[in-house]
Protein backbone atom coordinates (compact mmCIF):
# COMPACT_ATOMS: atom_id res chain seq x y z
CA UNK A 1 0.00 0.00 0.00
CA UNK A 2 1.36 4.11 -0.52
CA UNK A 3 1.75 5.08 2.71
CA UNK A 4 1.24 8.57 1.26
CA UNK A 5 -2.14 7.14 0.32
CA UNK A 6 -3.13 6.04 3.57
CA UNK A 7 -1.73 8.89 5.40
CA UNK A 8 -4.29 11.53 3.01
CA UNK A 9 -7.02 8.97 4.03
CA UNK A 10 -6.57 9.35 7.86
CA UNK A 11 -6.14 12.75 7.72
CA UNK A 12 -9.58 13.20 5.90
CA UNK A 13 -11.35 10.40 7.96
CA UNK A 14 -10.32 12.49 11.25
CA UNK A 15 -10.79 16.08 10.05
CA UNK A 16 -14.27 14.91 8.51
CA UNK A 17 -13.35 17.26 5.21
CA UNK A 18 -11.28 17.17 2.16
CA UNK A 19 -11.13 20.70 2.82
CA UNK A 20 -10.01 20.68 6.34
CA UNK A 21 -7.69 17.86 5.09
CA UNK A 22 -6.01 19.82 2.55
CA UNK A 23 -4.74 22.53 5.43
CA UNK A 24 -2.99 19.97 7.29
CA UNK A 25 -0.97 17.87 4.58
CA UNK A 26 -0.03 21.39 3.04
CA UNK A 27 -1.86 19.88 -0.36
CA UNK A 28 -4.67 21.58 -2.46
CA UNK A 29 -8.35 20.03 -2.00
CA UNK A 30 -8.33 18.13 -5.40
CA UNK A 31 -4.77 16.72 -4.63
CA UNK A 32 -6.43 15.47 -1.57
CA UNK A 33 -9.62 13.85 -3.69
CA UNK A 34 -7.50 12.26 -6.14
CA UNK A 35 -5.75 10.88 -3.59
CA UNK A 36 -8.14 9.21 -1.79
CA UNK A 37 -9.79 8.15 -5.32
CA UNK A 38 -6.32 6.17 -5.91
CA UNK A 39 -6.76 4.69 -2.52
CA UNK A 40 -10.12 3.37 -3.26
CA UNK A 41 -9.19 2.00 -6.60
CA UNK A 42 -6.21 0.22 -5.08
CA UNK A 43 -8.82 -1.07 -2.74
CA UNK A 44 -11.46 -1.73 -4.72
CA UNK A 45 -13.95 -0.08 -3.26
CA UNK A 46 -15.34 3.25 -1.80
CA UNK A 47 -14.04 4.60 1.56
CA UNK A 48 -15.25 7.72 2.05
CA UNK A 49 -19.24 8.65 1.82
CA UNK A 50 -19.38 12.28 0.53
CA UNK A 51 -22.15 15.06 1.33
CA UNK A 52 -22.74 18.24 0.63
CA UNK A 53 -21.47 19.31 4.12
CA UNK A 54 -19.80 16.20 5.77
CA UNK A 55 -17.40 13.26 4.78
CA UNK A 56 -18.11 10.01 6.44
CA UNK A 57 -16.43 6.44 6.75
CA UNK A 58 -18.16 3.65 4.81
CA UNK A 59 -18.03 0.19 6.17
CA UNK A 60 -15.09 -0.14 3.96
CA UNK A 61 -13.34 2.71 5.33
CA UNK A 62 -14.16 2.09 8.88
CA UNK A 63 -12.41 -1.72 8.71
CA UNK A 64 -8.98 0.01 6.97
CA UNK A 65 -8.67 3.21 9.53
CA UNK A 66 -7.17 1.39 12.19
CA UNK A 67 -5.00 -1.02 10.15
CA UNK A 68 -4.41 2.53 8.59
CA UNK A 69 -2.87 3.58 11.29
CA UNK A 70 -0.50 1.15 12.56
CA UNK A 71 0.91 1.11 8.92
CA UNK A 72 1.74 4.73 8.74
CA UNK A 73 2.73 4.54 12.82
CA UNK A 74 5.07 1.46 11.84
CA UNK A 75 6.54 4.04 9.17
CA UNK A 76 7.13 6.50 11.30
CA UNK A 77 8.70 4.56 13.67
CA UNK A 78 11.27 2.86 11.00
CA UNK A 79 12.20 6.13 9.86
CA UNK A 80 13.03 7.09 13.54
CA UNK A 81 15.09 3.76 14.10
CA UNK A 82 17.00 3.98 10.55
CA UNK A 83 17.91 8.14 11.32
CA UNK A 84 15.92 9.19 8.61
CA UNK A 85 15.01 12.67 10.29
CA UNK A 86 19.22 13.21 11.94
CA UNK A 87 17.81 16.41 13.36
CA UNK A 88 15.85 14.21 15.61
CA UNK A 89 11.52 14.75 15.43
CA UNK A 90 10.48 17.80 15.27
CA UNK A 91 6.91 18.65 17.16
CA UNK A 92 5.26 22.27 16.95
CA UNK A 93 3.77 23.60 19.82
CA UNK A 94 1.31 26.76 19.72
CA UNK A 95 -0.36 27.80 23.50
CA UNK A 96 -1.01 31.12 24.81
CA UNK A 97 1.42 32.87 26.74
CA UNK A 98 -0.31 32.48 30.30
CA UNK A 99 -0.91 28.67 29.97
CA UNK A 100 2.64 28.35 28.36
CA UNK A 101 3.87 30.12 31.69
CA UNK A 102 1.76 27.54 34.02
CA UNK A 103 1.88 24.66 32.02
CA UNK A 104 5.53 24.54 30.33
CA UNK A 105 8.15 24.03 32.86
CA UNK A 106 6.66 20.68 33.90
CA UNK A 107 5.62 19.69 31.15
CA UNK A 108 8.78 20.27 29.42
CA UNK A 109 11.03 18.37 32.16
CA UNK A 110 8.46 15.36 31.95
CA UNK A 111 8.84 15.19 28.03
CA UNK A 112 12.56 15.85 27.77
CA UNK A 113 13.72 13.85 29.94
CA UNK A 114 12.17 10.93 27.94
CA UNK A 115 12.61 12.07 25.03
CA UNK A 116 15.75 14.12 24.50
CA UNK A 117 16.51 14.05 20.74
CA UNK A 118 12.90 15.67 19.90
CA UNK A 119 13.17 19.63 18.89
CA UNK A 120 10.32 21.64 20.36
CA UNK A 121 9.31 24.30 18.44
CA UNK A 122 6.89 26.52 20.70
CA UNK A 123 4.85 29.89 19.59
CA UNK A 124 3.13 31.91 21.59
CA UNK A 125 -0.21 33.93 20.95
CA UNK A 126 -3.82 34.13 21.33
CA UNK A 127 -5.94 31.40 21.24
CA UNK A 128 -7.62 31.84 18.51
CA UNK A 129 -5.15 32.16 16.16
CA UNK A 130 -2.96 29.16 17.37
CA UNK A 131 -6.29 27.36 16.19
CA UNK A 132 -6.05 29.08 12.76
CA UNK A 133 -2.30 28.46 13.02
CA UNK A 134 -3.11 24.76 13.02
CA UNK A 135 -5.72 24.34 10.84
CA UNK A 136 -3.46 26.00 8.23
CA UNK A 137 -1.10 23.01 9.31
CA UNK A 138 1.75 25.49 10.77
CA UNK A 139 1.67 23.87 14.27
CA UNK A 140 1.25 19.99 15.47
CA UNK A 141 -0.37 20.21 18.48
CA UNK A 142 -2.23 23.26 20.45
CA UNK A 143 -3.78 24.13 23.84
CA UNK A 144 -6.64 26.77 23.38
CA UNK A 145 -9.11 28.56 24.79
CA UNK A 146 -12.27 27.80 22.77
CA UNK A 147 -13.79 30.62 20.89
CA UNK A 148 -15.94 28.93 18.22
CA UNK A 149 -16.61 25.22 18.01
CA UNK A 150 -14.35 23.83 15.56
CA UNK A 151 -14.04 20.18 14.11
CA UNK A 152 -10.42 19.49 15.80
CA UNK A 153 -10.96 20.63 18.91
CA UNK A 154 -10.99 18.17 21.95
CA UNK A 155 -12.81 19.65 24.52
CA UNK A 156 -10.54 18.68 27.87
CA UNK A 157 -12.27 20.60 30.41
CA UNK A 158 -13.04 24.10 32.10
CA UNK A 159 -11.76 27.16 34.31
CA UNK A 160 -13.03 29.47 36.11
CA UNK A 161 -12.66 32.88 35.53
CA UNK A 162 -12.20 35.89 38.47
CA UNK A 163 -11.32 39.33 38.83
CA UNK A 164 -7.96 40.30 38.75
CA UNK A 165 -6.68 43.64 40.69
CA UNK A 166 -3.88 44.92 42.28
CA UNK A 167 -2.30 43.32 45.45
CA UNK A 168 -3.78 45.87 48.41
CA UNK A 169 -5.66 47.99 45.83
CA UNK A 170 -9.50 48.75 46.72
CA UNK A 171 -11.92 48.84 43.58
CA UNK A 172 -14.27 50.86 46.20
CA UNK A 173 -15.49 53.98 44.16
CA UNK A 174 -13.97 53.33 40.93
CA UNK A 175 -16.64 54.29 38.49
CA UNK A 176 -16.97 53.59 35.41
CA UNK A 177 -14.33 50.40 36.12
CA UNK A 178 -10.93 50.74 34.17
CA UNK A 179 -10.04 47.32 32.60
CA UNK A 180 -7.19 46.14 31.04
CA UNK A 181 -8.32 43.55 28.01
CA UNK A 182 -7.29 41.87 25.02
CA UNK A 183 -8.29 43.34 22.03
CA UNK A 184 -12.16 42.25 20.52
CA UNK A 185 -12.52 38.87 19.74
CA UNK A 186 -11.07 37.78 22.77
CA UNK A 187 -13.39 35.26 24.50
CA UNK A 188 -12.42 37.00 28.11
CA UNK A 189 -13.45 40.09 26.60
CA UNK A 190 -16.66 38.87 25.82
CA UNK A 191 -17.27 37.61 29.06
CA UNK A 192 -16.43 40.51 31.45
CA UNK A 193 -18.00 43.17 28.95
CA UNK A 194 -21.65 40.97 29.01
CA UNK A 195 -21.38 40.56 32.72
CA UNK A 196 -20.84 44.10 33.41
CA UNK A 197 -23.58 45.35 31.44
CA UNK A 198 -26.14 42.78 32.80
CA UNK A 199 -24.96 44.24 36.00
CA UNK A 200 -25.96 48.07 34.80
CA UNK A 201 -21.90 48.73 35.69
CA UNK A 202 -20.03 51.32 33.82
CA UNK A 203 -17.22 50.39 32.56
CA UNK A 204 -14.32 51.70 29.81
CA UNK A 205 -11.40 49.94 28.30
CA UNK A 206 -8.43 52.03 29.33
CA UNK A 207 -5.41 49.69 28.74
CA UNK A 208 -5.54 47.01 25.84
CA UNK A 209 -2.80 44.64 25.03
CA UNK A 210 -2.23 40.80 22.94
CA UNK A 211 0.49 40.69 25.86
CA UNK A 212 0.00 39.26 29.37
CA UNK A 213 2.90 41.48 30.36
CA UNK A 214 1.01 44.88 28.69
CA UNK A 215 -2.22 43.84 30.63
CA UNK A 216 -0.67 42.71 33.70
CA UNK A 217 1.56 45.83 34.46
CA UNK A 218 -1.45 48.59 34.69
CA UNK A 219 -3.15 45.90 37.06
CA UNK A 220 -0.25 45.35 39.45
CA UNK A 221 0.04 49.31 39.50
CA UNK A 222 -3.54 49.81 40.83
CA UNK A 223 -4.90 51.49 37.56
CA UNK A 224 -7.45 48.69 36.51
CA UNK A 225 -8.61 45.68 36.68
CA UNK A 226 -8.02 42.79 34.65
CA UNK A 227 -9.67 38.98 33.96
CA UNK A 228 -7.92 35.94 34.52
CA UNK A 229 -8.35 32.31 35.81
CA UNK A 230 -7.04 31.64 39.26
CA UNK A 231 -4.02 29.28 37.61
CA UNK A 232 -2.86 32.62 35.76
CA UNK A 233 -2.67 35.39 38.56
CA UNK A 234 0.10 37.24 38.58
CA UNK A 235 2.69 38.02 40.79
CA UNK A 236 1.76 41.77 43.05
CA UNK A 237 -2.34 41.08 42.45
CA UNK A 238 -5.10 39.42 43.63
CA UNK A 239 -8.47 37.69 43.05
CA UNK A 240 -11.52 40.49 43.85
CA UNK A 241 -13.88 38.82 46.29
CA UNK A 242 -17.60 38.14 45.85
CA UNK A 243 -18.57 41.19 48.23
CA UNK A 244 -16.78 43.68 46.47
CA UNK A 245 -19.74 43.94 43.64
CA UNK A 246 -18.42 42.71 41.15
CA UNK A 247 -20.69 40.45 38.70
CA UNK A 248 -19.85 36.37 38.18
CA UNK A 249 -17.70 35.93 34.97
CA UNK A 250 -18.54 32.48 34.50
CA UNK A 251 -16.34 29.74 32.95
CA UNK A 252 -14.09 29.06 29.43
CA UNK A 253 -13.76 25.99 28.11
CA UNK A 254 -10.19 24.89 27.34
CA UNK A 255 -9.26 22.65 24.34
CA UNK A 256 -6.59 20.46 22.75
CA UNK A 257 -6.11 20.00 19.31
CA UNK A 258 -4.15 17.37 18.10
CA UNK A 259 -2.75 16.58 13.98
CA UNK A 260 -4.95 13.37 12.78
CA UNK A 261 -1.41 13.38 9.63
CA UNK A 262 1.21 12.97 13.12
CA UNK A 263 1.27 9.24 14.78
CA UNK A 264 4.44 8.97 16.37
CA UNK A 265 5.32 7.56 19.71
CA UNK A 266 7.10 10.73 21.08
CA UNK A 267 4.11 12.97 19.41
CA UNK A 268 1.44 10.65 21.17
CA UNK A 269 3.80 10.75 24.59
CA UNK A 270 3.80 14.63 23.81
CA UNK A 271 0.13 15.08 23.82
CA UNK A 272 -1.02 12.79 26.69
CA UNK A 273 1.61 14.66 28.91
CA UNK A 274 0.00 17.73 28.04
CA UNK A 275 -3.37 17.08 28.64
CA UNK A 276 -1.91 15.50 31.91
CA UNK A 277 -0.15 18.74 33.16
CA UNK A 278 -3.27 20.50 32.07
CA UNK A 279 -5.88 19.03 33.68
CA UNK A 280 -4.26 17.79 36.51
CA UNK A 281 -3.72 22.04 37.68
CA UNK A 282 -5.29 23.30 40.59
CA UNK A 283 -8.45 24.86 39.63
CA UNK A 284 -8.98 22.75 36.56
CA UNK A 285 -12.04 21.12 36.25
CA UNK A 286 -12.06 17.61 34.06
CA UNK A 287 -15.59 16.82 31.87
CA UNK A 288 -15.88 14.08 34.87
CA UNK A 289 -15.69 16.46 37.45
CA UNK A 290 -17.75 18.54 36.18
CA UNK A 291 -20.60 15.90 35.65
CA UNK A 292 -20.50 14.39 39.31
CA UNK A 293 -20.92 18.49 39.84
CA UNK A 294 -24.20 18.51 38.18
CA UNK A 295 -25.15 15.11 39.67
CA UNK A 296 -24.93 16.44 42.90
CA UNK A 297 -26.63 20.03 42.06
CA UNK A 298 -29.44 18.40 40.26
CA UNK A 299 -30.30 15.48 43.35
CA UNK A 300 -32.77 16.39 45.69
CA UNK A 301 -31.33 17.01 49.54
CA UNK A 302 -32.09 14.41 51.96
Amino acid sequence: MDTQLLRTFVTVAEAQGFSAAAKLLHRTQSAVSLQVKRLEDQMGDALLERTRRTVTLTNAGRRLLPYARHILKLEDEAKQEMGADHQGELIRLGISEEQATTYLPQLLKRFCTRYPQVRLEITCGVSSRMVDSFQEGLLDVVLAIRHTPTQTGQLIGVESLVWAAGKGVSIAGWNPLPLALNPEGCVYRAHAVAALGLAGLRWNVRFTSYSPTGLNLPVQSGLALTIKTPRSLPEGCRIVEEHEGLPPLGQVEIELHRSPSYSSEAYEAFCADLEDVVTGAESFASLEDLAEKYEEEASPSP
